[in-house]
């Protein structure tokens, strides 16, 4: 199974070099924050869809994508909340799998995840190929918490944590960006813990 050690394909060794500024580590702790109510799903129903501007829209079952190639990520993730966690293990598929299945269009531009729960949050496409993002469904080794978007969520962790959808269902491929529920609500479109793009009008 392939592994990404970090969004740069190596651990850094030097915890404060793994801080991002304004950014404290929070240890053995995995503070839980959510926008929404925390859903129960039935993984007989859970679909994962890929539509949008794709060459041929895709939908998956839970047993679908538990049997593609599994992929993970090793490394760390940080909140807007100025938490950030390091050395995690998460597993799932690579979002460049699913997207290899629908073949984003030469149009394709942006990303929407949509939630089960109608959460969204708008990424540039560049931010979820490349090895960058994943769907995943197990973290340290075992099933992904609900309260941190179990049984599957987005993880794209060298962004803020809030472009990691909880309880994914859908990516929407775009010509053209439009904002989600928080960038709808004051906060950054891209999100870059190292630029601290936490609110609109940071660099």
């Amino acid at each position: 199974m392939p592994v990404t050690r970090g969004f740069l394909g190596r651990r850094r060794t030097a915890r404060p070099d793994r801080l991002p500024p304004g950014q404290y580590d929070a240890g053995s702790a995995w503070p839980t924050l959510t926008a929404e109510a925390t859903p129960r799903l039935d993984l007989d129903a859970w679909r994962m869809t890929v539509d949008g501007a794709v060459e041929s829209r895709q939908e998956w079952t839970w047993s679908d994508v538990q049997a593609m190639p599994g992929s993970s990520y090793v490394g760390d993730i940080h909140c807007v909340t100025t938490w950030s966690k390091f050395d995690m293990t998460f597993t799932g598929v690579s979002v460049d799998t699913l997207l290899e299945a629908a073949r984003p269009t030469a149009a394709a531009r942006f990303v929407m995840a949509h939630s089960t729960t109608g959460y969204t949050t708008n990424l540039p496409l560049e931010d979820v190929t490349g090895g960058k993002a994943w769907v995943v469904w197990s973290v340290d080794g075992k099933p992904l918490p609900t309260g941190h978007g179990g049984p599957v969520r987005l993880l794209v962790p060298h962004l803020y944590f809030w472009k990691s959808a909880k309880w994914i269902t859908r990516l929407e491929l775009m010509a053209r960006d439009r904002p989600g529920f928080w960038e709808q609500n004051g906060y950054h479109d891209r999100g870059d813990p190292w630029l601290e793009q936490r609110y609109q009008g940071d660099p």
